[in-house]
């Protein structure tokens, strides 16, 4: 249970929760979201919120280009210009089953950067990715971020992970019983 915690993220600076699993990492990220309403206390968010789930969570009855414009209101031009930001270029015609994990994380995230999020939530997205492709997606991650400057809460067990792309580290215990 998650009890009196409170922070601040600033524009450009990415704050990363870590601890262990079943702490409320996941839970508090989802109140910061306000997909979970049932707490006590109190949130203040901007109005551009983007979210990257720990699954890619993408339509998969529509190809990237529309998981991109239909979520978003881009264009397909604008579309096709942030798949080329994430690596993707030329596979707007790809339904996500067609791309393999890393690559619909690649598309995720493209979705999470189009809307030029002011705050930007991360839950795990990294989790189950081998070395090179962690690698990749920090590097990417990292590059987005440095452009875009949205405030960022970063949720994730891995300190390696935390240490890469945060500014600052909360640590989330367990309640002593």
């Amino acid at each position: 249970m998650l009890r009196d915690i409170g922070f601040e993220v600033r524009e450009g600076e990415t704050l990363a929760i870590i601890g262990p699993s079943g702490v409320g990492k996941s839970t508090l990220l989802r109140i910061v979201a306000g997909l979970d309403t049932d707490f006590e206390g109190e949130i203040r968010r901007p109005n551009r919120v983007a979210i990257m789930f720990q699954e890619p969570t993408l339509l998969p009855w529509r190809n990237a280009i529309e998981n991109l414009t239909l979520v978003t209101g881009i264009s397909p031009a604008e579309a096709e210009a942030a798949l080329g930001t994430v690596g993707l270029s030329g596979r707007g015609a790809l339904y996500p089953q067609q791309l393999s994990l890393g690559q619909q994380r690649r598309l995720a995230l493209a979705r999470a950067f189009v809307t030029r999020p002011q705050l930007l939530l991360l839950d795990e997205p990294y989790v189950s990715l081998d070395p090179a492709l962690l690698e990749e997606m920090l590097a990417l991650t990292e590059r987005l971020i440095a452009s875009a400057h949205p405030a960022t809460l970063f949720v994730t067990h891995s300190t390696l992970e935390a240490e890469r792309l945060a500014s600052r580290v909360l640590r989330i215990e367990a309640p002593q019983e």
